[in-house]
């Protein structure tokens, strides 16, 4: 497998069509994270680079070729936007793994696929979302539609940077707004390729805009700009803070914030002759992606009686899971994406020693010699709901186990969090099961098996892990909206 990445990379601003330089000429440096060297030298976009691409974004929502085209012709060229990117799927796939440090399988097999299946499942929604007539007297008509919002900017992670651009700009498109997207400066390169891609499939010069560059530089002047309608955000819970003080501060526009998580997964005292499958489940929920991913599930809850079994067959999980260069078609684990995630992450094992926590398997720094930043997967036992490593999102791979002893306090240990964004409760008896999900502050409760849900079904938190909107289903199509009364006097 080639670590090589493709000729077709592009490392400039996509603004109005066409690949530009920042203004001012500056750049960031992309380190690949298996290697610590410099894969790609990326423009880094200012504010004067922001406002030329929410400039055009304007311009083009206002002359209406896309945001007043019929629902069904969207339809057509997101549909041909879905074609191109699976025509180009393994290109995106290698960029990804190397740019993001992602296993190249799951960028192929699970992001690819999630990508072709948001864009094609809200081109399909694009004409299928109705408004709605009062209920008037016969001399009024009372008509409430929905338009699209305007100008939407979507604040990208680097965990999966092409899935969860798919989430925000495919619904935004769907309802006719243009966007203006600020990639991840940890792994940009897909964001820029896809935005080329559209055009290619259709999409109208300056609705689908790209503006690399740092954080507190073009993501602070995307969320201060006052021409911009909304951010979609997700990212870390301080960062989500800071959209917020950026709205309040400029034009009030919309935000919705997807942000951190500490994830319970409870299994109960009925699920003794299951541990082996729920072991592997959970050690997927936990050390999927090494453990960058907000939802993780990084804190698992076992009734007391079946904890120590329930541990030999998570370390047992742990311990098969391989460790290597993203590139490699046997790698279940990548590296950190930075130097100072792994340092994070060491810190907080190093921390759970000191409080009195058992270290089961991992806990240390792989593959020095590589100048990349790997760390294996890692399994702490005897935690207390009051260290470090049960209370805080960790992003990395590992997981802490603690005990309860009866259904009341596995609940109040779950919702013993300022995050609420996911979870899953594992047992036997459907009333256990269903009691506690409905009892567990978060926005979305698996049973009997880790999940986020599907396209289907909207995706966010409760508490300090979101704000004001959900990803996926219809419900995210329909925030990119307005809602509007149209009040007829008929004569």
């Amino acid at each position: 497998m080639t670590s090589t990445l493709p000729d077709t990379i592009r490392t400039q601003a996509f603004i109005n069509g066409a690949l530009v330089d920042a203004e001012g000429g500056e750049t960031f440096e992309s380190l690949a994270p298996a290697t610590g060297q410099v894969i790609a030298t990326v423009a880094s976009c200012s504010e004067a680079d922001v406002d030329t691409a929410v400039a055009y974004a304007r311009a083009a929502f206002e002359a209406g070729e896309w945001s007043r085209r019929s629902p069904a012709e969207r339809k057509a060229v997101l549909f041909a936007f879905a074609d191109l990117i699976e025509a180009n799927r393994d290109e995106l796939a290698l960029t990804e793994a190397i740019d993001a440090g992602k296993p190249i399988s799951d960028c192929r097999d699970f992001d690819i696929p999630d990508v072709l299946n948001t864009f094609r499942w809200y081109a399909e929604a694009a004409d299928k979302v109705f408004g709605k007539t009062a209920p008037t007297g016969s001399d009024h008509l009372g008509l409430i539609v929905r338009e699209p919002v305007g100008v939407v900017g979507c604040v990208l992670p680097w965990n999966f940077p092409m899935a969860m651009l798919a989430w925000k700009v495919a619904p935004a498109l769907a309802a006719g707004n243009s966007v203006v997207v600020k990639p991840p400066e940890l792994a940009s390169l897909t964001s820029i390729r896809l935005a080329e891609l559209a055009v290619e499939a259709g999409l109208p010069n300056g609705v689908f805009n790209v503006a690399p560059g740092l954080g507190h530089v073009t993501g602070k002047a995307l969320g201060l700009h006052m021409d911009v309608d909304m951010v979609s955000f997700t990212g870390s819970t301080e960062v989500g803070r800071a959209f917020l003080r950026y709205s309040a501060d400029s034009n009030l526009k919309g935000i919705v914030l997807e942000c951190g998580g500490k994830s319970p997964q409870v299994v109960m005292a009925d699920c003794r002759d299951n541990l082996a499958a729920i072991a592997a489940d959970l050690a997927d929920a936990a050390f999927w992606n090494s453990g960058q991913n907000c939802s993780a599930g990084s804190r698992i809850l076992v009734h007391e009686s079946i904890k120590d079994d329930f541990v030999t067959a998570l370390a047992r999980e742990a311990e098969s899971r391989i460790v290597g260069e993203p590139t490699d078609e046997g790698t279940a684990l990548g590296p950190l994406i930075e130097a100072s995630a792994l340092d994070r992450v060491l810190s907080f094992i190093d921390q759970a020693r000191s409080d009195g926590a058992r270290i089961v398997t991992g806990g240390e720094q792989l593959f020095t010699e590589s100048g990349g930043w790997f760390a294996g997967a890692t399994v702490i036992d005897d935690v207390t709901p009051d260290m470090s490593v049960a209370r805080e999102e960790i992003f990395g791979p590992v997981v802490s186990v603690l005990s309860f002893s009866d259904e009341a306090e596995a609940l109040r240990l779950s919702n013993d969090s300022t995050y609420g964004l996911a979870a899953t409760v594992w047992s036997k008896d459907i009333d256990v099961a269903i009691r506690t999900a409905r009892g567990i502050r978060a926005g979305t409760v698996a049973v009997n098996g880790y999940s986020e849900g599907d396209i289907s079904t909207p995706f966010g938190g409760y508490k300090m892990s979101g704000f004001g909107g959900r990803d996926n289903g219809i419900e995210a199509l329909e925030q990119y909206t307005e809602v509007k009364t149209i009040w007829v006097t008929l004569h």
